[in-house]
């Protein structure tokens, strides 16, 4: 697999040798090229302090995001492989529910936290001060770029026994009823999208007490989604449901046409 050498301004595995040594052994991986553990490890900030001439293209190829976008996506594909194959009758709504609490930005700061990635992060003098090394956000995402990195140095196979290594405990305890419901996964979404939290509204309701049915709708910046349940909470989980679908067409356009 073909990977274009990043801008490396610091060999630091001779300053680092033995914590990098320990790192790579807890995700069970020794790089051949060690530049692109050292691009994971790169925070944006970092990046802007330290390129030779402070220009856009140089910080880009010092820093971690694009890692990160690829580590998005091998780690999903990681998780629902594993969780088909830990969980073969479960529903599609199921397996969606564990996936998204698996890969949410707590759970990926969580086991950051517990391989001590904040120590090996390179972070600029802000980002330092302001503690940096242990904000989620960015644990979670040096985790996804390191799961890229990964990928790039030896293929998806050697990503996944990392991914099966660092989820172990997270996959054994996954099921449906103790991962996120569908309207804190809405918000999620959501506030991953850089949009402010869903509002619920009944819109109607219609039957006698005794059985009523209550129409509600989620409404987000730039959509709507509606349902109906036995329940205001039923309606509004159901809302929910309907609106991560809703935002999940938009991202992929050719679930639609397919599904």
């Amino acid at each position: 697999m073909r990977y274009k050498k990043s801008v490396r301004l610091f060999d630091f595995r001779p300053q680092m040798s033995k914590k990098l040594a320990k790192l790579e052994q807890s995700l069970s991986h020794r790089f051949k090229r060690i530049e692109l553990l050292e691009r994971a490890l790169t925070h944006r900030s970092w990046a802007h302090e330290s390129s030779p001439n402070g220009t856009e293209e140089d910080v880009r190829k010092l820093q971690n995001e694009s890692l990160e976008f690829v580590g998005d996506s091998v780690l999903g594909l990681a998780v629902a492989e594993q969780l088909f194959l830990l969980n073969p009758d479960a529903t599609e709504g199921d397996l969606t529910l564990m996936k998204h609490h698996l890969v949410s930005t707590e759970t990926l700061a969580r086991l950051a936290a517990g391989l001590d990635l904040g120590s090996y992060m390179r972070v600029g003098r802000g980002e330092e001060k302001t503690g940096g090394r242990r904000k989620q956000a960015l644990l979670a995402d040096t985790l996804e770029a390191i799961l890229a990195a990964i990928f790039f140095d030896a293929g998806f196979v050697a990503a996944r026994l990392a991914v099966k290594r660092i989820y172990a405990g997270e996959l054994r305890g996954a099921t449906p009823k103790n991962t996120l419901d569908y309207k804190t996964l809405l918000q999620e979404t959501l506030q991953k999208n850089k949009l402010a939290a869903p509002a619920y509204k009944v819109v109607k309701t219609e039957g006698p007490p005794h059985d009523r049915t209550f129409f509600v709708e989620a409404v987000w910046d730039g959509g709507a989604a509606q349902a109906q349940g036995t329940s205001i909470k039923q309606a509004e989980m159901t809302a929910a449901r309907n609106a991560i679908e809703i935002l999940e067409q938009k991202e992929n356009p050719e679930k639609r046409q397919t599904g």
